[in-house]
């Protein structure tokens, strides 16, 4: 398999660490800002919408960094990583959709302002706006952890701790102003960054 994306990306960083937590292998082909430029036309062969992270798995290519995480799950036929049995299973998903359809706008605007810096993202009130949404997403994730004791969908790890400690991570390193306390996300994170396949590709970096 080959995985093409940068090394750097959040949301290749979930690939490399679903990958690291299945003792899977992909050749990692890096590209995009500061490696191999994407805005091609071979590119958009593989994905038209010339984004990162890309699966290849011998003809079949697939894009869309939760759907690869998945496929790799079944792939591999592990147990308890994308759910062990039908509801769990909808649970993970639910969570997996929920950071990228809601938690992610969320933190959009601040993060491009605070840390990228963008000359695009400088208004003032959008950025506490973004910011205090951003927080509000996250209080929902700390009320669910206070319910589970372990992970998000229980006490297995599963990928949706993966896409998740992720959002957590950038949220912890992005400097917020007001940030909230929240204790059970403290507690989680901690949880996490006993796996080494975390140290490796999770709290590793910002992007």
């Amino acid at each position: 398999m080959q995985l093409y994306g940068k090394p750097t990306s959040i949301n290749v960083r979930k690939v490399l660490w679903t990958l690291a937590e299945l003792n899977m292998q992909a050749e990692l082909i890096p590209c995009g800002s500061g490696f191999a430029p994407i805005d091609t036309a071979e590119f958009r062969q593989l994905n038209p919408n010339a984004l990162v992270p890309v699966l290849q798995d011998g003809d079949f290519v697939l894009w869309e960094s939760n759907s690869i995480c998945r496929y790799l799950v079944r792939k591999s036929g592990h147990a308890t990583l994308l759910g062990s049995d039908l509801q769990q299973m909808a649970k993970v998903e639910q969570w997996m959709d929920w950071q990228a359809c809601e938690l992610n706008p969320a933190w959009r605007y601040a993060f491009m302002a605070l840390v990228r810096q963008h000359p695009d993202f400088t208004d003032p009130a959008a950025i506490t706006q973004s910011a205090q949404q951003w927080q509000q997403k996250l209080q929902i994730l700390d009320a669910e952890l206070a319910k589970t004791g372990a992970y998000i969908c229980g006490n297995d790890f599963t990928l949706a701790d993966i896409v998740l400690g992720l959002s957590l991570n950038r949220w912890l390193q992005t400097p917020l102003s007001d940030r909230l306390e929240l204790l059970h996300l403290a507690a989680y994170q901690q949880r996490l960054a006993q796996r080494p396949a975390a140290q490796q590709f999770c709290f590793n970096g910002i992007a």
